[in-house]
């Protein structure tokens, strides 16, 4: 590339000495609001119509989300009429917040205030640019200016507010200096401390200061410093809710957002799945999930994750990425072989410790939190391993295949996604595992059977088999005796070509529960001509049936190769 990026001012971090910060952790949640309706919907290409806001509201509600910020009253009469449907038509339960949001200009705030009459709980947001960059190039104006703009917006807030509140409406203020992370720290500081005194803010009735990451143009831990230098330096510091809105230019809003908190930030504007201008805003499911895989409760519901994500693509005809943290469609999947080992080691890990925590390598948190229990964890294709396909047999079909068959069983199936190039369906490798074990009916089929058993005075058991089958086109009888039903089948085979076969390994247990249940037996012979080992599968209503079948599909398996 050329030397374009010397264009480019690097950012310059703030100085601050001792920050604690880092050794801090997160252990509650931030007080939440949804800009979904207002950030988010100004970002769609097509800008989501009254039904479309009302359903998005409802399901922020359903969510737990008490702060909403519902959009920008003053800038259309679409938006001033959606305030009205919703204050109006009953929409907004006792216990939730709406937030409107409004520029630091006087027309724009009187508009504001006629569309939130009649609201029970509101934040009335507003703001103006303070960044370095936007006072030279857009205001041409001083610090001096741009404060006054701010002071006098909240001159005339304050002024207009009191009717209302003195007529029992619980409204609230919001100052947000946009483009906080490009402002000069003492001067973001000066500004908010101005603003707070000309709200009359105190302890008791705190303003909302709104740090907007308006652009991201730093990393997180830098703006981390920021935010600690603002709250020591602030000198009404508790007289204020400090409030994030990171967004996602580098890629960082999360990590911005997070690092926020432990800075000192007590509340988080963000919105579902990261909509948002440009690259989006920070994503509150991420946010969220993301203290939930730490012990954190949200205070937000995002157990049913794929009605949530419905919703929203089709209100904002924006599709959720396949990769997108805890909604995407393949992020509880695993395709590679070593982590599919891993998972299946980790499942069977958990159900025989019945241990109380996750503890499955791979899987931060438990699909079934976020509601896709019943998706696949584990698909197929040429990259993975033995144990995908032994975990697929068992988790859709019931197969519980034992360790020592896993390998071959997988690259059955291997040589199958080479042979095709793509993913397999479930279906195809449950049909690949009959085709393979199940359905050997050649060259030998048992015809009839029967067993005799009995017990002697010490307790041991004698079995007697009788039975018929067939080889190719010869039918022919057979019979043995031994301890059990499977030793006396194996000693009546022997002397019909197949005493070459030894008997390894048995397994075997239910596919399907109740009195119709059908059990699967799996034994392992080896070919002592050759010294070669060959599994058979048998499946049958009766339990003695299906170990028998299991040795004739070794045998057959292995007249085959």
């Amino acid at each position: 590339m050329n030397p374009g990026y010397t264009k480019y001012i690097p950012f310059q971090p703030q100085k601050i000495e001792g920050r604690t910060w880092p050794d801090k952790v997160i252990t509650k949640a931030p007080v939440w609001c949804s800009v979904d309706l207002r950030d988010g919907n100004q970002a769609l290409v097509d800008p989501m119509n009254l039904q479309e806001k009302l359903e998005y509201f409802h399901t922020l509600i359903d969510i737990g989300v008490k702060e909403i910020e519902i959009g920008f009253p003053s800038a259309s009469e679409t938006e001033y009429e959606i305030c009205r449907e919703l204050i109006e038509g009953g929409h907004i339960p006792d216990d939730v917040t709406i937030q409107v949001l409004v520029q630091a200009r006087e027309h724009l705030i009187k508009k504001t205030f006629e569309a939130i009459k009649g609201a029970k709980n509101v934040i009335l947001h507003f703001y103006n640019s303070t960044s370095t960059l936007q006072r030279k190039v857009v205001f041409h104006m001083d610090m001096e200016g741009i404060t006054k703009i701010a002071t006098d917006a909240a001159d005339l807030i304050y002024e207009m507010s009191q009717p209302m509140i003195e007529q029992g409406m619980n409204l609230r203020f919001e100052y947000s200096p946009e483009s906080f992370m490009g402002t000069e720290m003492d001067y973001a500081v000066d500004i908010c401390q101005a603003v707070l005194e000309h709200l009359h803010a105190t302890p008791e009735n705190k303003v909302i200061l709104n740090l907007p990451t308006t652009v991201e143009n730093c990393m997180p831990n830098q703006f981390a410093d920021m935010l600690e230098y603002f709250c020591r330096k602030l000198p009404s510091r508790e007289c204020a809710i400090i409030s994030l809105h990171p967004h996602n230019d580098r890629g960082c809003g999360v990590a911005t957002a997070e690092m926020g908190l432990l800075a000192g930030a007590e509340r988080v504007e963000a919105t579902l799945f990261g909509n948002g201008e440009r690259t989006g805003n920070v994503d509150m499911v991420t946010l969220a999930m993301n203290m939930w895989t730490q012990g954190v409760d949200p205070e937000l519901d995002f157990s049913n994750i794929n009605k949530i994500k419905d919703m929203y693509e089709r209100c904002t005809k924006m599709p959720v990425g396949d990769r997108q943290p805890y909604a995407g469609k393949l992020v509880f999947t695993a395709f590679s072989g070593s982590h599919q080992d891993a998972i299946n080691k980790g499942t069977q890990y958990m159900k025989e410790s019945g241990s109380d925590f996750w503890e499955i390598p791979y899987l931060p948190i438990d699909p079934a939190d976020v509601g896709r229990e019943y998706e696949p964890i584990i698909r197929i294709n040429s990259q993975s391993g033995k144990g995908g396909a032994a975990y697929i047999m068992e988790h859709n079909f019931g197969f519980d295949l034992p360790k020592a068959m896993h390998p071959e069983f997988g690259h059955i199936v291997q040589v199958e996604t080479d042979k095709v190039g793509k993913e397999i369906s479930p279906e195809r490798i449950n049909e690949l595992f009959h085709q393979e074990y199940v359905d050997v009916k050649e060259p030998y089929k048992l015809l009839k059977h029967a067993f005799q058993e009995s017990v002697d005075n010490e307790g041991h058991s004698h079995v007697t088999f009788w039975g018929t089958l067939q080889h190719t086109d010869t039918i022919f009888k057979v019979s043995g005796e031994g301890n059990g039903p499977i030793d006396a089948f194996f000693n009546a085979i022997k002397d019909e070509k197949m005493a070459r076969f030894s008997f390894l390994d048995y397994s075997s247990h239910a596919i399907t529960d109740g009195s119709d249940s059908q059990g699967v037996a799996y034994i392992l012979l080896k070919d002592q001509r050759d010294g070669k080992e060959y599994w058979g599968v048998g499946l049958s209503h009766n339990i003695n049936l299906a170990p028998l079948r299991a040795i004739l599909s070794a045998i057959n398996r292995a007249k085959r190769k």
